[in-house]
């Protein structure tokens, strides 16, 4: 049996009947919930299957491991044979047939595939804003740190360029302040301890070069056949806040970079999200509102978005009725909230009068699910019971050798894996503070094109010795450079106040002496 019956996938059969899912509808989004040990990641393979062979590129987030198999031929066992049996594969007219597909393997971290990186700058001050949770002050400096950086011509790539803007703003508050607006200490600091949590979490592993470029998740083999990009997340899950924030931004970067389509005869690429209740469980709220927002809107630039979970309730209202197409395994039904999660599933299928819904999700076997894809003029089928079709690919995990081979033939070995430091911010504006350090001008001028400060914090007799390489620290020790004081400026104003306190209160003794002498 093949992935196709004309220009529809194969997902299963219901009796004698085929259940198809029209790949013109293929970017109306899905669903595939049920409980664990009921066969979800099956149909999750079938359905990436199907639309690879389609000649559709897919994204899939490989949580378990499991899904890695994709990329090896399977192999008939006792379990697969019996299935075939029930399907009647005579049914449809076609034969079952072993093949892997093409794969590309990628890890944020860079251990089980090629590197994931983007840029500080693509990410972009309103992004980061929602994944740091920032207040709108502290929204305010970060657009104000981005807009210096762009005045400025500094390449903000990575976690240290931006630390280094923000210790410059942080360095010449005033003077930036009248330029771009206020920056208070506090909204500075607070940013500062956000970039710190975020780092903690593994944002240096996101933030980097060489970045991704979309055209190598959109890619289709020699054959037409779809390239399937599978995301190593088992590490990475444990990471909410990294992992949330990863796939929105590809999600958001996608919709501002692919033009307005509408609907296509099959979907330019599809997201799969297993595990997906992972991804909204400890999803900052802020997060949550935009993945919904790009959910939502992304269909017209031919992406569809799958997700797959064990629960209908474990995805938001909002991006639940935006799902077309439902696969839906067993669900056992122990309690009363399992109970209310059947009827609840139940409800959002289109009724069929030969099936009580909510007494089938209790029942169904493994490889059984209840299914509704959207048809026609795109309205939902009524909800079918059916076997679903086991995909050709391995059905499980792949060796250590196996991955290496296939990360070695897809075609991107070299691109992404190793790390690229240009030259950007930070090194722009070490360099300066080392110019303003080593050779200040004593006329109190500005350093290079960045904002002046306001002193040089040396003495004004222009006898500045020229410091040499060995004496540097000596040198700015006792002179100060464009960043500290130096002890002798520091003990001059430390006498100078001295002796002006002393004399002020010598003349505010005498005054008061000689007004208190007066009145008497």
């Amino acid at each position: 049996m093949t992935d196709l019956t004309a220009d529809a996938l194969l997902l299963g059969i219901a009796g004698q009947r085929p259940i198809t899912l029209p790949l013109r509808f293929g970017n109306r989004h899905g669903l595939i919930a049920g409980a664990t040990g009921t066969g979800k990641t099956v149909s999750v393979l079938r359905l990436v299957e199907g639309f690879a062979k389609a000649g559709v590129p897919v994204v899939i987030a490989d949580v378990k491991g499991d899904v890695a198999g994709l990329g090896m031929a399977g192999a008939m066992n006792p379990k697969l044979q019996a299935r075939l049996a029930l399907l009647k594969p005579a049914a449809t007219g076609q034969e079952f047939a072993f093949a892997a597909l093409p794969v590309a393997f990628w890890d944020l971290f860079g251990a089980n595939g090629h590197p994931l990186r983007t840029t500080v700058s693509e990410i972009g001050p309103t992004l980061l804003s929602r994944i740091l949770e920032l207040s709108e002050a502290q929204s305010g400096v970060l657009d104000i740190a981005f807009a210096l950086a762009d005045a400025e011509g500094l390449l903000l790539l990575d976690m240290d360029d931006l630390r280094a803007v923000l210790a410059f703003i942080g360095e010449e508050r005033e003077a930036v302040s009248k330029t771009y607006g206020l920056v208070s200490p506090q909204s500075l600091a607070a940013l500062s301890r956000a970039l710190l949590k975020f780092e903690q979490e593994g944002a240096r592993h996101l933030l980097g070069e060489p970045a991704i470029q979309l055209g190598d998740l959109m890619r289709t083999a020699a054959d037409g056949r779809g390239v399937v990009n599978v995301i190593a997340a088992e590490t990475l899950v444990l990471k909410p806040r990294l992992y949330a924030s990863f796939l929105l931004w590809l999600l958001s970067e996608l919709f501002e970079t692919l033009p307005e389509v509408g609907d296509l005869e099959k979907p330019k690429l599809v997201f799969v999200f297993d595990e997906a209740h992972l991804l909204f469980a400890d999803c900052p709220p802020s997060l949550q509102q935009r993945i919904e927002q790009v959910v939502r809107l992304i269909r017209s630039k031919g992406v569809g978005v799958y997700f797959c979970t064990q629960s209908p309730s474990d995805i938001p209202d909002v991006i639940l009725a935006q799902l077309g197409h439902r696969i839906q395994h067993a669900l056992r039904a122990f309690t009363p909230r399992d109970q209310k999660a059947v009827r609840v599933a139940a409800e959002t299928f289109v009724p069929n009068p030969a099936l009580d819904t909510a007494r089938a999700i209790s029942e169904l076997g493994v490889g059984e699910a209840l299914v509704s894809t959207l048809q026609g003029g795109g309205q939902p089928s009524m909800v079918e019971r059916t076997m679903m079709l086991p995909p050709g690919c391995r059905l499980g995990a792949i060796t250590p050798d196996e991955r290496a081979a296939l990360r070695a033939g897809s075609g991107l070995a070299g691109k992404y894996d190793a790390p690229l430091d240009r030259d950007s911010a930070a090194e722009m504006l070490a360099r300066r503070a080392a110019a303003a350090g080593g050779a200040a001008p004593a006329d109190g001028g500005s350093r290079g094109d960045a904002p002046a400060p306001a002193s040089t914090g040396r003495p004004s007799s222009g006898t500045d010795p020229a410091p040499a390489k060995d004496g540097s620290r000596l040198n700015d020790f006792l002179w100060g450079n464009g960043r500290r004081q130096g002890a002798v400026e520091a003990m001059t104003k430390s006498a100078a106040r001295t002796v002006g306190n002393q004399l002020g209160r010598q003349l505010l003794r005498g005054l008061l002496g000689g007004l208190l002498g007066g009145r008497r």
